[in-house]
C-alpha cells in the first residue's frame, strides 16, 4: 500500500473504533485511562516527532532556497507570494461571511443547547495584545533580537525573517567557508528529509491513535448539537478548496486541478491527521519537490513562509465563527463591522500559529473587540478539533497551490535538472 493509503486506513480504523467505544462504553473510567495513557500518548508522540523537525527544517529549507536565488528573485518571489496570500485569504473570508449571512446558522440553536455548551468556553483566554498598535511596532516584532528564543517561543514569522536574512548573507558571500557552510546546510536538509520519511512510516499508527482519542471522548453527539455551524464551515471550506483552488491552479498555475489534488494526497492526509500546518511542512516540501516537480528554491521559499502566513482556512474559520456567535447572542454587526472582521481575519490568518487550536485565542480577542461574549466559544470547542483538521487541510493545500502559482515562469536553479514531465499538465512549472 502507498503511504497515503496506509494513513487513510489509520484514520478510518481510529475513527470507527473511537465512535464505537464512545457509544458502547462512553464515560467509563477504564476508557478514559486508555485514551489518556495509551492512544493520546501515542498520537502526541507522533505529533511531537513531526514538530521536532519543523524549526531546523524551516531554517535549512529557507536558507538553501534563498541562497540559490539572486536578490531580484527574492523580491519577486516575496511580492508574488504575499500578494497571492492576501487576495486568496480575502476570498476565503468573504465566502464564509456570505454563507453565514445567507444561511444564518446562529439562529438555529436552542437555548438549552447554548446553556449546555457555553460553559465550556469560560477557560478560554484571549490572545495577548501586540506590544504596539502601530505599523513600526509590528515591523519591529518581525525582527528577532534572539532567533533561538524566537524559535523556542513559537514566533515563527520572526524566525523566518532570520532564516531569510541568513540565506541572503550566504548568497552574497563567496568564500571557501561560506561554500562549506552551504554544503553543510544542504546536508542538514537531506538528513531531516530522511528523518521525515522515517516518522511518516509511523503515521498510520499515530493518526489512528489521535483520532481514536478524539472520537472516543466526544462521539458524534456534539456534532449533532452544532450541526448548522459545522455544516456552514465545511461548505465554505469545500467551496474554497475545490472551486477557488481549482481555478487558481488552472488559470494562475497552468495545471490540471485533478492532477494537482492527486499529487497532493500525502500532504492533504497528513494535514487532516495532524491538524497542524507546521507539522505538515516536511511532508508538503516532499510533495512539492517529488510529486509536483516544483523548482526547489521556489517550493522551499513559498512553503516555509506559507506554513506561517498563508492560512486561508484559518482566516475563513475565524470569520465564520465570529459571525456565528454574533448571531447566537443577538449582536448586530453592520457591513462596516463585518468588513473590519474580514480585514482582521486576513491579518490574523497570516499571524496565527500553525498548530492545533492556534486560532481559538485569536477568535477570543476578536469577540472582545465587538462585545460578543467570549464564553460563546464553548459552543464550538467540542467540534474544534474536527474543524481544525479540515481547515488545516485547506491551509496546506493553499500553500501548495500558492507554490504552483509562484513557480510558474520561475526558472529552475542551474544545479537542479528539471525532471521529464510524466503528464502534459504537470510540466507548466
Amino acid at each position: 500500500m502507498k503511504q497515503h493509503q496506509k494513513m487513510l486506513l489509520g484514520i478510518v480504523i481510529g475513527t470507527v473504533a473511537g465512535i464505537a467505544a464512545n457509544l458502547l462504553v462512553g464515560g467509563a473510567p477504564w476508557l478514559e485511562w486508555v485514551v489518556t495513557n495509551v492512544t493520546s500518548l501515542v498520537g502526541q508522540l507522533f505529533l511531537r516527532l513531526l514538530l521536532m523537525l519543523v524549526v531546523p527544517l524551516l531554517f535549512a529549507a529557507l536558507v538553501t532556497g534563498v541562497c540559490e536565488l539572486d536578490l531580484r528573485s527574492i523580491g519577486r518571489l516575496g511580492v508574488r507570494t504575499m500578494g497571492y496570500t492576501v487576495i486568496i485569504s480575502s476570498i476565503a473570508v468573504l465566502i464564509g461571511l456570505v454563507l453565514v449571512n445567507t444561511l444564518k446558522p446562529g439562529t438555529r440553536l436552542s437555548e438549552e443547547a447554548i446553556a449546555a455548551l457555553v460553559q465550556k468556553g469560560s477557560v478560554v483566554k484571549a490572545a495577548p495584545a501586540p506590544s504596539g498598535d502601530s505599523v513600526p511596532a509590528l515591523l519591529l516584532s518581525m525582527v528577532p533580537t534572539n532567533p533561538i528564543k524566537a524559535a523556542a517561543e513559537g514566533d515563527i514569522i520572526a524566525f523566518i525573517v532570520f532564516s531569510l536574512i541568513s540565506g541572503v548573507g550566504l548568497m552574497v558571500t563567496d568564500t571557501p567557508g561560506s561554500r562549506h557552510l552551504k554544503e553543510t546546510v544542504i546536508g542538514l536538509y537531506d538528513v531531516l528529509m530522511t528523518l521525515i520519511d522515517g516518522v511518516l512510516r509511523l503515521a498510520p499508527i499515530g493518526v489512528g491513535a489521535l483520532l481514536f482519542s478524539v472520537t472516543a471522548r466526544l462521539g458524534f453527539g456534539i456534532l449533532v448539537q452544532v450541526a448548522s455551524f459545522v455544516g456552514v464551515v465545511l461548505l465554505a471550506l469545500g467551496l474554497h478548496m475545490f472551486v477557488v483552488y481549482s481555478l487558481s491552479v488552472r488559470f494562475l498555475g497552468g495545471r490540471n486541478p485533478i492532477t494537482f489534488f492527486r499529487d497532493c494526497r500525502l500532504a492533504i492526509v497528513t494535514a487532516f491527521s495532524t491538524a497542524s500546518s507546521s507539522a505538515t511542512l516536511p511532508t508538503a516540501l516532499k510533495v512539492a519537490e517529488e510529486n509536483l516537480k516544483l523548482p526547489r528554491n521556489v517550493s522551499r521559499f513559498v512553503l516555509t513562509a506559507g506554513s506561517a502566513m498563508n492560512q486561508n482556512g484559518t482566516a475563513l474559520f475565524e470569520g465564520v465563527t465570529v459571525l456565528f456567535l454574533a448571531q447566537v447572542f443577538g449582536v448586530e454587526l453592520s457591513l462596516a463591522n463585518q468588513a473590519t472582521v474580514m480585514f482582521i481575519c486576513v491579518l490574523a490568518g497570516i499571524g496565527t500559529a500553525g498548530v492545533p487550536a492556534g486560532s481559538i485565542p485569536v477568535i477570543a480577542m476578536i469577540l472582545g473587540m465587538f462585545k460578543i461574549p467570549p464564553e460563546g466559544l464553548g459552543l464550538i470547542l467540542g467540534v474544534d478539533r474536527f474543524l481544525d483538521m479540515c481547515r488545516t487541510t485547506l491551509n496546506v493545500t493553499g500553500d501548495l497551490a500558492a507554490a504552483v502559482y509562484v513557480a510558474r515562469g520561475e526558472p529552475a536553479p542551474e544545479n537542479q535538472t528539471a525532471p521529464a514531465p510524466t503528464r502534459p499538465e504537470s510540466s507548466a512549472s
